[in-house]
């Protein structure tokens, strides 16, 4: 299956949920609709409707083009009113994906971080997530260690911890994986978990067939 993310992780989402179709999705930092992007194929292949932030308006008139089952918000992700917005457009409380990629350097992966924790996760579920913390760039802020504070105080089990993208002639570790167990039956994928930081193909080539 073709994928359209930079690393594989729509097909991580797709495949640890099952290949459910009509899932939803909040993705932060959507960026291009469909080039590098990790819900293009869950929304164009099998209805996904999500909600997408995005700081750039220069991508506003792609989205009303290529992504017409989803909703858009153009604004500071450090800003967005998640919560109100997922319950304005009466998004579920277990929803099946959650990507967060934004800039570690200026701090808004953190911060957007915290503001989730303080207004969504209380009361949304993710049944997985791909958090982009670049760690391969640099420690800013402490956001690779905060971060899996965070998510493991939220239930959140780390399947494939810094996962590699092939960037300026190496690999590097650049995101972390999770699941939740009270929505993805963690047995099932057990055997796939590892400590080690692994390719994305690699990754998808051990979940493709659970």
């Amino acid at each position: 299956m073709k994928s359209f993310s930079q690393t594989h992780q729509d097909l991580f989402a797709l495949y640890m949920n099952r290949k459910k179709v009509n899932g939803t999705f909040l993705e932060i930092g959507a960026n291009h609709p469909i080039t590098h992007n990790n819900t293009y194929l869950l929304e164009s292949q099998y209805q996904w409707k999500g909600l997408m932030i995005e700081y750039d308006p220069y991508f506003e008139s792609l989205y009303k083009i290529d992504r017409p089952l989803s909703i858009y918000q153009i604004q500071d992700a450090t800003k967005v009113d998640y919560k109100g917005l997922l319950e304005k457009h009466s998004f579920p409380t277990h929803i099946d994906y959650l990507q967060l990629d934004l800039d570690v350097d200026n701090k808004s992966t953190l911060d957007t971080l915290f503001l989730l924790d303080n207004t969504v996760f209380d009361h949304y579920t993710f049944a997985t997530v791909t958090f982009e913390h670049d760690i391969y760039r640099g420690d800013y802020y402490d956001t690779r260690n905060l971060s899996r504070e965070i998510f493991q105080k939220r239930g959140y089990e780390l399947v494939f911890p810094d996962v590699l993208v092939d960037w300026e002639g190496g690999y590097k570790p650049f995101e972390d994986w999770y699941v939740h167990p009270d929505l993805i039956d963690i047995e099932r994928i057990r055997s796939c978990k590892t400590d080690q930081s692994l390719k994305s193909q690699d990754i998808i080539e051990r979940i493709q067939n659970l």
